[in-house]
């Protein structure tokens, strides 16, 4: 059975007016896979305040989430600790109705803050989840002068020198390079 106070109830809110949660969620890095640059993570704390909107069956929610991970360089795949500690504000209203698969709802920057129900419960644990993803970086990097992998051999050339002499060149640009050549032959006669 599902502990209640692992969803925010519509209708309780309705009934009984604003109310917090606070609960303590733990995610395996394997449930997180959007973010495959997650080595490990710790429990996020999530609290939240929920009330009634402006509109009709339009919900507000108020709260911070925190939690700590390890997360993976992009550039040379070495674990380092992240922390985290953010806030957000949503707002919540009924799934709008579609009459056609093709029809578009068009949405405006106002928008944004603004998640969808069809249910009158809302899971607090997916809200929990949806704040790790929205928290952690696109490409994860321990240090913006990080040097990252050699291509050619794989040595962290943060760490260890590389003995590599030439750098591979992408051949993807070699029609440019014949083009700079080019330009530099003329300007030299």
């Amino acid at each position: 059975m599902q502990d209640p106070r692992d969803f925010i109830l519509l209708d309780e809110i309705d009934k009984n007016g604003p109310n917090t949660y606070s609960r303590t969620y733990r995610f395996q890095p394997a449930e997180l896979k959007r973010d495959p640059d997650v080595a490990a993570i710790g429990p996020l704390v999530l609290e939240a305040h929920v009330e009634k909107g402006d509109l009709p069956h339009e919900y507000r929610v108020h709260g911070s989430s925190k939690f700590i991970a390890d997360l993976n360089c992009s550039r040379c795949a070495e674990p380092y600790p992240f922390a985290s500690s953010s806030e957000f504000h949503l707002r919540f209203r009924p799934q709008p109705a579609v009459t056609s698969e093709d029809e578009e709802i068009e949405i405006t920057p106002g928008d944004l803050d603004m998640e969808f129900y069809a249910d009158r419960s809302i899971p607090l644990r997916e809200l929990a989840l949806e704040q790790i993803h929205i928290s952690i970086p696109m490409k994860p990097l321990h240090d913006d002068k990080c040097l990252g992998l050699c291509p050619q051999c794989g040595a962290n050339r943060n760490s260890e020198p590389c003995a590599c002499a030439t750098p591979i060149g992408d051949q993807r640009w070699g029609a440019l390079h014949d083009i700079r050549e080019q330009i530099a032959k003329k300007r030299e006669s």
